[in-house]
């Protein structure tokens, strides 16, 4: 008969198939690898490195101005005021201006119980809202050429008031916005004139040393401009003597409105403009600033034109003076730069011609022999051949003339020689 052999219990195959979540667990695996490497690329140092631009930047934001950040897309303006806001330890709020709405900025208006007593009240956005419960911040309003005319009209009490529908921003809340220049800007617009008059302009450039060095895992490190608390009181009259100086001796310069509408998107002159470029004076020459960053803030707000005419009133300004070179002409201090120099030359000539006198006239001549001791001896050429015709009936010749004599005549026979080349080229 037969006999039946017991079943044994089936044991898993070796080659049995994977649980259900194994791809799934694998996929995450390598997300996690992504991470990693996502933070190698991440991983960079710093280095302190002096930055022009951005030293105006903090400057202007120092002095609790709005900025416009004007270049191309892709150079970085984001970057550099994530960067800002790191040094100056502000939360960053970033508001894209081209994707909202007016009652964004204007606020929306919010039915009440009784709105015939009450009134419907303007009700600020949330973003609003946080920069008022946190006290301080910098807002960033990006792509703000791309904002429509509606949008930037919305725009005008929050740059200047610090207004966004009903809420008041607190004192520590600072404005800086970023543009790209209209044939680079997807639907581009102008800025109106009476929002671009509220802004100081900055012009935002890349530096190809930079980008290189952060690339290869080396950004640089901002170094803020620290003010100076004993020069407070005198950059503020500095500032202002400036400023009310050239205003005084140009008055159309007060209020210029540009005739062309790119012009009018920009920086120009106005009361509300030379205001913010007093401001600009004082925190420059407080923080000790370099005449580079100081060009950059008031050319930005005021335009070219009128901010060259203030860098060399400012010029003239630090120039000695000529009373007191001609009190001292051996121990006078001459500036160094080259028109300085002439220029200040040329003060002390029309000074002894307003008030002619053979003591002062000899002092004169003494602080030209000076100046060609320590300088380009052409620089001497027009005011001693000025001098010299001031001399009256009596005036013996100082003896410094003699010292004048061969450098002056050098001087031109060099300039006539330059001239004759520059013909002889122009003839061929």
């Amino acid at each position: 008969m037969p006999t039946s052999t017991p079943s044994t219990p089936s044991t898993p195959s070796a080659t049995a198939s994977a649980p259900a979540d194994a791809p799934a667990r694998s996929a995450a695996s390598q997300l996690d690898v992504a991470g990693e490497l996502l933070a190698l690329l991440r991983d960079a140092t710093t280095e302190p490195r002096p930055d022009v631009q951005l030293e105006a930047l903090t400057l202007a934001v120092a002095a609790d101005l709005p900025v416009l950040l004007w270049g191309e897309p892709g150079i970085g303006k984001t970057a550099a005021l994530t960067q800002l806001a790191a040094a100056l330890d502000l939360p960053l709020t970033t508001v894209i201006a081209s994707v909202h709405e007016p009652s964004d900025f204007a606020g929306l208006p919010i039915v009440g119980d009784d709105p015939a007593e009450r009134g419907v009240p303007m009700a600020p956005p949330d973003w609003a809202v946080r920069l008022a419960r946190a006290g301080r911040g910098l807002l960033f309003l990006d792509e703000l050429s791309t904002a429509a005319p509606a949008v930037q009209a919305a725009l005008l009490r929050l740059v200047l008031e610090r207004r966004v529908g009903a809420l008041r921003l607190p004192p520590g809340v600072r404005i800086v916005a970023a543009a790209n220049p209209r044939s680079s800007a997807a639907d581009g617009w102008e800025l109106s004139p009476p929002l671009a008059n509220r802004f100081v302009h900055l012009r935002w450039t890349h530096d190809h040393e930079v980008v290189v060095r952060g690339l290869g895992g080396t950004w640089p490190r901002a170094t803020l401009p620290r003010l100076d608390p004993q020069r407070l009181a005198d950059a503020v009259d500095f500032a202002r003597r400036a400023v009310c100086g050239l205003l005084a001796a140009r008055p159309g310069l007060v209020h210029r409105l540009p005739s062309g509408e790119t012009g009018r998107g920009g920086a120009w002159p106005s009361p509300r403009s030379w205001e913010m470029t007093l401001s600009l004076v004082a925190f420059a020459t407080a923080a000790g600033s370099s005449r580079e960053v100081l060009s950059l803030l008031v050319r930005g707000a005021v335009g070219d034109g009128p901010g060259l005419e203030l860098l060399a009133g400012l010029d003239r300004m630090d120039l000695p003076d000529p009373e007191d070179l001609l009190a001292d002409p051996a121990g006078a201090a001459l500036p160094e730069r080259g028109d300085l120099r002439q220029a200040a030359l040329d003060a002390v000539v029309a000074a002894v011609r307003a008030r002619p006198d053979k003591s002062r006239w000899d002092a004169a001549w003494a602080l030209l022999a000076r100046a060609v001791e320590t300088g380009a001896p052409d620089l001497v050429v027009v005011p001693a051949t000025t001098l010299a015709t001031l001399r009256r009936e009596g005036w013996e010749v100082p003896a410094t003339i003699e010292r004048l004599a061969g450098a002056v005549s050098l001087s031109r026979r060099a300039d006539l020689a330059a001239a004759r080349s520059t013909a002889g080229r122009g003839g061929r």
